[in-house]
């Protein structure tokens, strides 16, 4: 019991810091390009404004929370939690095909019924031929033998928005990949070269959230008109310490997706309810627009599959996480550079 007492202390500690920051940050989980003025193309914050004092205390916070979990996921009362956990999501577990072919033909119609977008508000379309393949899509879901269709038509509306919008704008949204690969691969039952179908969806939530949690740094502004709107979101705190807050925050979780069993599905569990919270304030686009998103959530939620070479190692997360953040800063602001010409410094 001795060899429990400290791990536990420190994911005590961590978790109750994380849930606060979870509760802070969760009114800010809408997508801020559906409801503000953005510009892509425009200057972000240099590295030198995003790579502050204030972004350095939360990163350490987030390493502590996440390795606090990572060491309790070792221990017996971790594993005894993961049981716990095993037994409550039987539900989600046997019937996650069903929950990705009810969420798709429930988040195609929707989309098709409000009209005019590719697959998330801000990507507009005129095309009525959009729309019918919207539908497709959605029909596609009532068998298993259809569903690669409706993988394919994922694939091309996909592309269709890369062709309006270019490849930077649709990098905020490779989680609708992963869920054509997920429809295709269980459709056609089988894995992609050994890795199971719910891996690939996985990880394509956590690439969308890394992402997302970048342009938080990146574009704080684009948020402002939303706590004039919204005042009570920021908690009285200043306006560019809560959107580094946000972006800090939504990073570890996504960060967390990637890692063990239980420091994943408690973070999938976290992010749910920071995505249906914001629903309350921003109505049903923001239920629309995140409803496949929350359905990858609840399948993780739901997965009960052991990898037991990380939670040996649970000293390889602060690697782990500080080679993420490097790797998806260097690519955002060097693809922005790459494609706008903008000033990294």
């Amino acid at each position: 019991m001795t060899r429990l007492r400290l791990p536990l202390r420190f994911a005590a500690a961590a978790s109750l810091g994380l849930i606060g920051s979870v509760l802070l940050v969760g009114s800010a989980s809408a997508h801020v390009k559906w409801f503000c003025a953005y510009d892509i193309a425009g200057q972000p914050r240099v590295l030198e404004n995003v790579l502050c004092p204030d972004f350095e205390y939360l990163l350490g916070i987030s390493i502590l929370a996440l390795m606090s979990g990572a060491v309790f996921e070792g221990t017996n009362i971790g594993e005894a939690l993961l049981r716990a956990i095993d037994r409550v999501t039987n539900v989600l577990r046997n019937n996650t095909e069903m929950l990705f072919r009810a969420g798709c033909g429930f988040f195609f119609v929707a989309i098709w019924a409000y009209g005019g977008v590719l697959l998330t508000p801000e990507l507009k379309t005129t095309s009525t031929a959009v729309g019918a393949l919207q539908l497709a899509i959605a029909a596609g879901m009532l068998s298993r033998r259809t569903m690669p269709l409706s993988a394919i038509g994922i694939a091309i509306i996909f592309g269709i928005g890369i062709w309006g919008y270019g490849i930077f704008h649709l990098a905020d949204y490779p989680i609708f990949l992963g869920i054509a690969a997920y429809i295709a691969l269980t459709g056609l039952q089988r894995d992609f070269f050994g890795v199971k179908a719910l891996d690939i969806v996985r990880w394509s939530a956590g690439v969308t959230l890394m992402w997302a949690s970048i342009e938080k740094w990146a574009y704080p502004e684009w948020t402002f008109p939303l706590f004039i709107e919204h005042p009570a979101m920021t908690f009285g705190f200043d306006n560019e310490f809560y959107m580094r807050a946000a972006g800090a925050v939504e990073f570890a979780l996504a960060f967390a997706l990637m890692w063990t069993p239980l420091v994943r599905r408690v973070a999938a569990t976290m992010l749910v309810g920071m995505f249906t919270s914001a629903v309350i304030p921003f109505g049903k686009v923001d239920l629309i627009g995140h409803s496949l998103i929350v359905v990858v959530l609840f399948s993780i939620v739901g997965d009960n599959r052991r990898e037991v070479s990380l939670v040996r190692y649970p000293w390889l997360l602060p690697a782990g996480y500080a080679a993420a953040l490097v790797l998806f800063l260097s690519l955002y602001y060097g693809g922005h550079a790459l494609l706008f010409g903008t000033s990294l410094t």
